[in-house]
């Protein structure tokens, strides 16, 4: 099987965690911001029926005219279906609710595996130039889910930092490593992100602790906290750097922006 981003030179990261409530989204939308601001190009594909990474990033409903349903099941061109965000540097598929019912529609088709991957393939993705695509999951292991790990070179999983967090991961990991074995032999976990992190809570330490004793170097040295700025910024149709670009939800996503840019060797590690 060909490596999708050898044939169209972005990498193509699915944002995943079966459980809701973790970051997911937000983690989709400014690191996704945050790697714009430097100057990357990035693409995410909204696969969430709910549509928060497309209002997160400001594409009202009505604007939602082709949608990431169309993509996998019309054979839809690309550029019906990407629109440009207010960020520089920052596209979007967006999705509606009519997403909801793709799995049914998917489970059909001899080819449901991998819809959204030859949807990504199309020639005229190489005219965009994007040096990511992130695709933001919905929070479960349905299709849509099986379909982006198909797609995608590797997996970013947000961790909540609170009780029972690790225990919903081993059930990732082996959809992961089952993919891996009979669809898409080169997917990796890109790696793991600590979310919603209160320093003066005993319980997100432990629970931080128990992830780098058990996962070790997947999980990232960058920790997103608890902050208000982040989870106002949504209600506005903005990212958080865009909201209050001071604030330390902003920087811990360019704190990590930076360490991802590290990981992938396109910045010196100085």
């Amino acid at each position: 099987m060909p490596e999708l981003t050898k044939i169209k030179g972005a990498k193509i990261i699915a944002i995943a965690n079966q459980k809701g409530g973790v970051g997911k989204t937000t983690t989709s939308i400014n690191l996704s911001a945050a790697l714009a601001e430097v100057g990357k190009k990035i693409l995410v594909v909204d696969l969430d029926p709910q549509g928060n990474s497309s209002t997160g990033l400001g594409i009202p409903p009505e604007e939602r005219k082709f949608t990431t349903f169309e993509l996998l099941l019309d054979d839809i061109e690309l550029e019906k279906v990407i629109q440009h965000t207010g960020v520089n540097n920052l596209s979007i598929i967006p999705a509606t609710i009519d997403l909801s019912s793709a799995d049914i529609e998917l489970f059909s088709n001899e080819k449901r595996l991998f819809m959204l991957r030859n949807a990504l393939m199309q020639d005229s993705i190489s005219s965009y130039d994007f040096d990511f695509i992130f695709i933001d999951c919905p929070p479960s292991l349905n299709l849509l889910t099986v379909n982006a790990m198909v797609a995608a070179n590797s997996v970013l999983i947000p961790l909540q930092s609170e009780f029972f967090a690790l225990e919903g991961l081993s059930q990732l990991m082996l959809t992961i490593r089952e993919i891996r074995t009979t669809t898409n032999e080169t997917l990796r976990i890109e790696g793991i992100i600590m979310t919603m992190f209160d320093a003066r809570n005993n319980l997100s330490l432990l629970v931080e602790e128990d992830a780098r004793e058990n996962l070790g170097d997947l999980v990232y040295k960058s920790i997103i906290p608890r902050n208000v700025r982040v989870s106002e910024a949504p209600s506005h149709s903005l990212s958080v750097l865009s909201y209050d670009p001071s604030s330390k939800g902003a920087q811990a996503y360019r704190d990590l922006a930076k360490e991802f840019l590290k990981n992938n060797q396109m910045i010196s590690t100085a």
